[in-house]
């Protein structure tokens, strides 16, 4: 990484949190439902006009606190990633996933992190591998390590593999091309048809994104496109395809490109998440809303330890992969705040009983 690496690693973390926290209250809505209650209008709003993150950030925290632990060690970078995946569901988390749930409870029984994952092709994966792209940006070979690693603890689909190594990979493309312009439409369906081991189901995939970028269709008439006419579910083959015509759709602007896919309903934090890591890649810590960063109001996971960690991460970088100390925080916080995020969040289903529908 060059010298700008830190924008990078910073424009990823902060994208992931923004993208997360400002997509989160329409988590769950129908395309419909989303545009008569949300107008279109996107920023912080889940209490009032304050955000906090859910767990498509918090995975990514502890991906980039496991690789300032062990960036050249796989073995122990799992079994850490391991131990925060086990911790993190006794602190009460709203809103896991049943794939990620399954898969904790088997590494509470003293599965191996190896064999832990289930039979699921969501975005458990996918939403925290972009930090993993950027730390390993000019090392394939590990960048497919790790990545797989981090798949395997949670998912066992090889559908999941294949998202979570494009995002990935494409990050890590962005930060060594250092794009100002996007590539050129041929050269992206070269890159993405690479990943996958040639699976016809990804290629196929890929051609859609491919042909619908050259008919210049909206984000929306994509999502149709690939049978997402109701909201962009949680299966990583409908995410992945997303999330990256969007990004080349809408290269540089992050809330053209995060509106763009809140507009299209579903699994809006998880899709913003992952988005708002590939958009942060390319734009940096400039190039995200100012007002969208300062009123994420979290704590202890907020705005403040993304940057120290950002840190931390370019600093091993420069270290040449050298492991340290991972960023320390008040981890005492974590279960009142859960407790207090619950809460905002049964608050908000109960809202969603009444009109508009």
């Amino acid at each position: 990484m060059s010298n700008n690496d830190i924008s990078s690693l910073l424009g990823i973390l902060i994208g992931t949190a923004i993208g997360d926290s400002v997509g989160l209250p329409a988590e769950g809505i129908s395309r419909q439902r989303n545009h008569k209650i949300f107008r279109h209008q996107w920023h912080q709003r889940l209490l009032w006009r304050y955000g906090m993150i859910s767990d498509d950030t918090e995975h990514t925290i502890f991906v980039a606190q496991c690789l300032i632990a062990h960036p050249n060690s796989s073995e122990k970078y799992v079994g850490r990633l391991a131990w925060c995946l086990r911790w993190w569901l006794l602190s009460l988390p709203a809103g896991v996933g049943l794939a990620t749930l399954k898969s904790i409870i088997k590494l509470w029984l003293g599965f191996n992190p190896r064999y832990s994952g289930v039979d699921s092709a969501g975005n458990g994966a996918v939403m925290k591998s972009a930090i993993i792209g950027a730390f390993f940006a000019y090392n394939q070979d590990k960048l497919r390590e790790y990545v797989c690693l981090s798949t395997r603890i949670t998912h066992s689909d090889p559908r999941a593999l294949i998202g979570a190594e494009a995002i990935a990979s494409l990050t890590a493309w962005i930060i060594r091309d250092k794009f100002t312009q996007p590539p050129q439409i041929e050269t992206l369906s070269t890159f993405l048809k690479q990943i996958g081991d040639k699976n016809r189901e990804w290629i196929l995939l890929v051609d859609a994104i491919i042909e619908s970028l050259k008919e210049d269709l909206s984000v929306l008439q994509f999502a149709e496109k690939i049978g997402q006419k109701k909201g962009v579910s949680g299966y990583v083959y409908h995410t992945v395809p997303v999330v990256i015509f969007t990004w080349y759709r809408h290269f540089g602007n992050f809330p053209q490109a995060l509106s763009a896919i809140y507009d299209c309903g579903g699994d809006t934090d998880t899709t913003g998440a992952i988005l708002g890591a590939l958009m942060g890649a390319t734009v940096g810590l400039k190039g995200i809303p100012e007002d969208w960063i300062n009123n994420l109001r979290d704590y202890p996971r907020n705005i403040e330890l993304l940057h120290k960690i950002a840190q931390k991460l370019s600093n091993t970088i420069h270290n040449n992969y050298q492991p340290s100390q991972p960023i320390f925080y008040g981890w005492w916080w974590v279960l009142p705040r859960n407790i207090i995020f619950l809460l905002i969040v049964l608050c908000h289903g109960f809202r969603r009983l009444f009109p508009p529908y």
